[in-house]
């Protein structure tokens, strides 16, 4: 069991993220700290001075656990990360995806930029940062392009008339668009703004620091204050990011660690260059088993199914067979797989990072795993309830295995672009390998009930002709809806003769899930699962899996469809020629009314082609 009090003892004074949890697991709370052991610790005192919100999150934590960082802001920006992965139920949510800002530098011009943005783009441009001081990156960036005289408009070329901006008049730009500035000149100092960047300050720093000591001397202190300014934003870009990548990486970083009793893979997962998780997985463990060994094996088995698999893994120390594994991974993905061991720049600080919160995660590691124990005996004792009340149990009765689970949803557009999703939890994990998504083909309009039936057919089609994603059958099929939807999805499984225990998932006014709701001996039973808060927690977290999938799928396939043309229409016209054909003309009313020759300015256009897109538009009208 999960000891709060003493694990309380064992919180490190360094900075971090903690996650409350609740006696499902699940993640209620996401928060910062500059000192784990002080601020984690301010939950469990004396509750007077707490408002109503916080005492009520209090009650409900079950158990803790942290993720250490080099820094208050990187444990800002791993909270952010975390939080938009869980969504916690007593953080405050944003609406908005807004992301951190990056220092651009887009040294593939002739005269390079520098910028603030917020997106990474592969434009071969250098980026820096995630900073959590906006307005420190904002000041920095117009000090650099003072200071080193930078160019600022986006414009690549100028006409011989091209006048210079008043930028250009008080010395604040070379005037590259009057065509007289050195570029050899230019390029030494954009070498100096990327030296700044790359923590090589000591000169901007000088410049300023003396500029405001000019100033002060003078007796011009608002000048003065606003080189002190300057300096404290400098200060605030010297800190080091390691928790976002800036090459936007899929990566994992996977070490072992070693409790008292039994010892454990933690695997780090880095999407899109953010370090969103840390997983623990329990590894059968003799003792003469190398951390290699474990490393490997857990590689072999955790990317077996090809789903999931990253572009590079990163290691403490690599496995002897780590080039027969890269191509293991690759047959299984398709794509190439870099199992590494960095030994510099951001990925070493990345992998040191993880290496230092997972030796101060030994401390509680077996704790934490009773704990998951505990909670997944409970559910499956509940699912066990749940099976003996639908008649559907295992005659053997309950020996402290996983349930299997599988639940389908529906969604679509006033009955267009239908889809179908399936999720599917082992215990209290989802099964994310499993999931399977599946686009509606022989039934029109709003029709959840056939949508439904022909999902769950097919499903069952693929398990009867051996598909391996498909053999494997749950202990329990739910479905998104009540009695109709039990009907129908019950009227598939009996045509292909199986007894599998079926339930229906049903909301309330507020969209949460109330109840279950099954078929018994001809009889509709609905059970509340108000009255069994560990199983509510439990359906409405799957409730809400599958949703999402469902919607992430069905929004997905409306925004690739409304990226097609008519234009995909025409024979030998494939996305990257339809793509040049507007960027040329503009519109595909210009291009039906462009001549043979106009068409063939456009790169890629040859004559037959040109003939394809003439008869296309003349028979179309």
């Amino acid at each position: 069991m999960f000891d709060i009090d003493e694990n309380l003892k064992k919180l490190p004074d360094s900075p971090g993220v903690y996650m409350h949890r609740d006696k499902l697991g699940n993640v209620i709370y996401v928060g910062k700290a500059i000192s784990l052991k002080n601020r984690v610790r301010q939950y469990f005192r004396s509750q007077k001075t707490m408002d109503a919100k916080v005492c009520s999150m209090v009650s409900s934590i079950e158990e803790f656990e942290y993720i250490t960082t080099g820094s208050e802001m990187e444990a800002l920006i791993l909270e952010c990360n975390l939080i938009k992965k869980y969504k916690p139920k007593y953080n405050v949510l944003l609406r908005d995806d807004k992301t951190y800002p990056y220092i651009k530098v887009t040294v593939k011009e002739d005269f390079p930029r520098l910028t603030k943005t917020r997106l990474i783009k592969r434009d071969g441009a250098k980026y820096f940062g995630p900073y959590s001081d906006t307005g420190a990156v904002n000041q920095m960036v117009d000090v650099l392009n003072t200071v080193y005289a930078l160019k600022k408009c986006p414009m690549q070329k100028f006409n011989a008339e091209h006048r210079p901006c008043l930028n250009y008049h008080i010395g604040r730009c070379s005037g590259v668009c009057s065509g007289n500035a050195d570029r050899d000149k230019y390029m030494e100092r954009v070498e100096q703004v990327l030296d700044f960047l790359k923590g090589r300050n000591k000169e901007l720093e000088t410049y300023l620091k003396n500029r405001m000591s000019a100033a002060s001397e003078a007796l011009d202190y608002e000048r003065a204050a606003d080189f002190r300014d300057q300096l404290a934003a400098l200060h605030a870009l010297e800190e080091k990011q390691r928790v976002v990548l800036k090459d936007s990486s899929d990566l994992d970083l996977i070490m072992v660690v070693g409790g008292e009793r039994e010892r454990h893979v933690v695997l780090f997962s880095v999407r899109e260059g953010k370090l969103i998780d840390r997983q623990i997985y329990e590894m059968q463990y003799r003792g003469e088993d190398t951390s290699e060994d474990m490393i490997s094996a857990f590689i072999k088995q955790h990317y077996s199914e090809g789903f999931n698999v990253p572009s590079g893994i990163l290691l403490e120390k690599m496995p002897k067979d780590a080039l027969l594994m890269e191509e293991y991974l690759h047959s299984l993905s398709g794509r190439s797989v870099n199992i590494s061991v960095p030994k510099k720049g951001e990925r070493k600080a990345l992998l040191s990072l993880a290496l230092r919160d997972a030796a101060e995660m030994t401390k509680t590691i077996d704790e934490r795993i009773e704990a998951h124990e505990r909670r997944r005996l409970d559910i499956g004792r509940e699912i066990f309830n749940l099976l003996l009340e639908m008649g559907k149990a295992p005659a053997a009765g309950y020996s402290g295995h996983d349930f299997r689970l599988e639940a389908y949803d529906i969604s679509n557009t006033n009955g267009v672009d239908t889809v179908g999703a399936m999720v599917v939890f082992k215990g209290l994990l989802p099964q994310k390998n499993d999931y399977r998504k599946f686009k509606v083909r022989t039934v029109e309009g709003p029709n959840d009930y056939g949508s439904m039936q022909e999902i769950l057919v097919r499903r069952l089609k693929r398990a009867a002709k051996g598909d391996k994603g498909f053999v494997t059958f749950p202990d329990l099929i739910l479905v998104d809806g009540g009695k109709g939807h039990v009907t129908a999805a019950e009227t598939a499984v009996k045509a292909f003769g199986k007894d599998i225990a079926l339930a229906g998932m049903v909301k309330d006014d507020r969209h949460r899930t109330r109840a279950l709701v099954f078929q018994k001996d001809g009889d509709t039973v609905e059970i509340s699962l108000k009255r069994h808060p560990l199983l509510y927690k439990y359906i409405g977290t799957i409730q809400e899996e599958v949703h999402r999938f469902a919607i992430d799928y069905h929004r997905k396939l409306r925004g690739n469809s409304m990226l097609t043309s008519v234009l995909d229409e025409i024979a030998g016209i494939g996305p990257v020629t339809r793509n040049a054909l507007l960027a040329h003309f503009g519109s595909v009313d210009a291009i039906r009314e462009a001549s043979r020759e106009q068409l063939m300015e456009v790169k890629g256009i040859t004559d037959k082609l040109s003939g394809n897109i003439i008869a296309f538009f003349d028979n179309s009208k």
